[in-house]
């Protein structure tokens, strides 16, 4: 039995649960009825991720390689996109090792101060935000803002793209959007980013982006090519979109799960606990990507006794996976920061592991140890189960946080 995937996300959570119980390869039909599978158990996934048979770039989707899925699709700008996440074997290890250079261990490292101002600047802030009723919405103005300043410092994005690069994402990555508002979305990012391009290629700085341009241009002059057009802007559009809204909705998720543990978050306050374990079990518990699109087999392959056929567009089921219980015991639902040796595939597994993985954890890991030294009463202003979703089945998380600072 086909399983139609929730474009609203109104319950992401129990959607995926179901899936994982009923097999660990569901088939599913996407919005626009496009037939897919998810993989949503633990051991299978980490090992569908890292399947030879299986690739990233749309020459392998046979539903779209034969016309069979809408010119105007919500998901197709997970699907076409030219850049690291569609590509595979030597075209990836190449986009990949041009992009790395903003993620070394010690550039990483390099940034912690400024982060660190840059958290305790938002939190300072944040009395300022509340309304009449002393609630602020934690997401917009603390838990967005922080991500998305340090993703456009690593691109060199102007501050006056940058509420424009965020509406515009929600809605890429929105499943809820309809795929003319999706396409729109994409082609206006593109526009955004090719005006950052061109003033990037006119003042180079300290950033990616003009890395990426020289990469390109070097191409152009006789090298080997290095980067194209479509590549770049592809580049940049990963990078804005996966290096704000996953961090930003793992810093919400944190906050929410800790706010529901209060016993849980006093562990931490004392010392005795690590807020870097705090990160960790937020990633498995509630994922900031419940079911990323798309891997293809290149030939049939066998999950668990489950053919999936070559072709076939694959969701990754991380929220899934993250609550497995053959993976985590008979508690996987229960969120515990004390959980010894937590492991999780939020992040991706094999080749295609999230490179900018080291970068989000030292923000969600600032970002929290911040908020609580200068708030540890920060309580949700109205129960959690009445938090808005996200709409869609991509992310996890919450459109609006309010709360109390105590």
């Amino acid at each position: 039995m086909t399983h139609s995937m929730d474009a609203s996300g109104a319950d992401v959570h129990g959607e995926a649960a179901a899936l994982r119980e009923t097999a660990a390869a569901c088939p599913v039909s996407l919005p626009g009825g496009v037939d897919a599978v998810i993989v949503s158990r633990y051991r299978e996934l980490r090992d569908f991720l890292t399947d030879p048979r299986v690739a990233k770039n749309a020459r392998h989707f046979a539903a779209y390689q034969q016309g069979r899925v809408p010119e105007q699709w919500q998901l197709n700008a997970f699907a076409l996109v030219d850049g690291m996440t569609t590509a595979d074997g030597e075209d990836h290890r190449r986009l990949r090792g041009l992009a790395s250079t903003a993620f070394t261990p010690r550039r990483v490292a390099g940034l912690r101060p400024w982060i660190e101002r840059l958290a305790a600047g938002l939190v300072a802030a944040l009395p300022g935000h509340a309304d009449a009723d002393g609630v602020v919405d934690l997401r917009r103005h603390f838990a967005y803002p922080l991500p998305m300043e340090v993703v456009c410092e690593l691109l060199g994005v102007d501050t006056a793209h940058r509420d424009r690069l965020h509406t515009l994402t929600h809605k890429l990555v929105s499943t809820s959007s309809g795929g003319p508002d999706a396409m729109a979305a994409q082609a206006e990012l593109h526009a955004i980013l090719a005006r950052v391009a061109r003033d990037r290629r006119a003042a180079p700085g300290d950033d990616l982006t003009s890395a990426l341009i020289a990469a390109r241009d070097e191409s152009l002059d006789g090298g080997a090519q290095r980067l194209s057009d479509q590549e770049l802007a592809g580049t940049l559009l990963l990078m804005i979109v996966a290096g704000h809204e996953t961090t930003l909705n793992l810093i919400a998720n944190a906050v929410r799960a800790l706010c529901g543990h209060r016993d849980q978050l006093a562990a931490v306050l004392r010392g005795e606990v690590g807020w870097d374990a705090v990160v960790e079990e937020t990633l498995r518990w509630d994922s900031p990507v419940a079911s990323f699109p798309f891997r293809y087999p290149v030939e049939d392959v066998v999950v668990d006794g489950v053919t999936v056929p070559r072709g076939t567009p694959v969701l990754a089921g991380y929220a899934a996976a993250g609550r497995d219980p053959r993976a985590y015991g008979p508690d996987a639902d229960r969120f515990d920061v004390t959980r010894a040796g937590v492991r999780h595939l939020s992040f991706g597994h094999g080749a295609h592991y999230c490179l900018g993985a080291p970068l989000a954890r030292l923000e969600a890991v600032t970002a929290l140890r911040t908020l609580y030294a200068a708030h540890p009463g920060l309580t949700l202003a109205v129960p959690d189960a009445e938090l808005p979703p996200l709409p869609g089945f991509v992310g996890a998380g919450v459109a609006a946080l309010p709360v109390r600072l105590g």
